[in-house]
């Protein structure tokens, strides 16, 4: 057993997949949700009956005392925190900055940027070597929109997911010495419920498809893979890093060769 990971947002699309492929590789798993157990509790289900060990706790991680019960809870029922995945996020839904509305921003902001914040506060309380931790390794799921500024109505989404990246690789320089690695993964678009007008739009499925290298996007267990790999003693020297799981990244039409 490599110990226990925590995964926000554990119940649906990268952060299940994530979870799935993660107890194959050996680590008991606290699937966190907010709202829906019963999709928690399927994952769960998988996991147990492909013979891994693994809990759903629920909580919402923009509530500082949610995520503080969340890892007492998964250090009580399967042991010592040794990995985090902070996949759990909003999108904030389409808005021109001219629409912006502060309540939305403000609860974006809560989870998608605090949320990960106070996650990373309590793993590192438990994981670091200078508090008697065994040290262990962090993924903040980010996105391409960050490198990018989003596509059209996305900026403030665009502008968490950013600053997700710049905590994190402060965050990494921090942690270091004490035995803790942070990265961050970027996926391109990745069909789940997150991105139900995409998946379920053949017109701008299509559209979205022909702006990425690739001319696809991506399924959850595409960026699962690099996320778990991550955790993995593969990439103990990785940390600070931003890896982007991104389809070849963003087409841009025109050259400057006139071709």
């Amino acid at each position: 057993m490599r110990g226990t990971l925590v995964i926000t947002g554990g119940s649906r699309g990268i952060g299940a997949a994530t979870a799935v492929r993660a107890a194959a590789a050996g680590y008991a798993v606290a699937v966190n949700y907010r709202e829906d157990r019963a999709a928690a509790d399927r994952v769960v289900g998988e996991i147990a009956a492909a013979g891994g060990e693994a809990v759903a706790i629920g909580g919402d991680v923009g509530e500082e005392n949610d995520v503080v019960v969340l890892f007492e809870r998964a250090v009580a029922e399967l042991g010592p925190i040794t990995a985090l995945v902070n996949s759990a996020g909003v999108s904030g839904g389409h808005m021109l900055v001219e629409d912006f509305e502060r309540e939305r921003l403000d609860a974006m902001m809560r989870i998608n940027v605090v949320g990960t914040m106070l996650c990373c506060r309590e793993a590192a309380r438990r994981m670091s070597t200078k508090h008697g931790g065994n040290g262990g390794a962090i993924v903040n799921v980010s996105s391409m929109a960050a490198t990018i500024g989003g596509r059209p109505g996305n900026s403030a989404y665009a502008a968490s997911k950013a600053a997700v990246d710049c905590f994190t690789v402060g965050f990494a320089k921090e942690v270091g010495p004490a035995g803790i690695r942070v990265n961050t993964v970027r996926p391109g678009v990745t069909i789940t419920d997150m991105t139900a007008a995409v998946r379920d739009n053949p017109e701008v499925r299509a559209s979205i498809e022909a702006s990425i290298g690739m001319n696809r996007t991506a399924q959850p267990d595409e960026i699962a893979a690099p996320i778990v790999w991550l955790l993995s003693d593969e990439a103990s020297f990785v940390s600070g890093c931003r890896l982007d799981a991104s389809g070849g990244g963003f087409v841009i039409g025109a050259s400057t060769s006139g071709r």
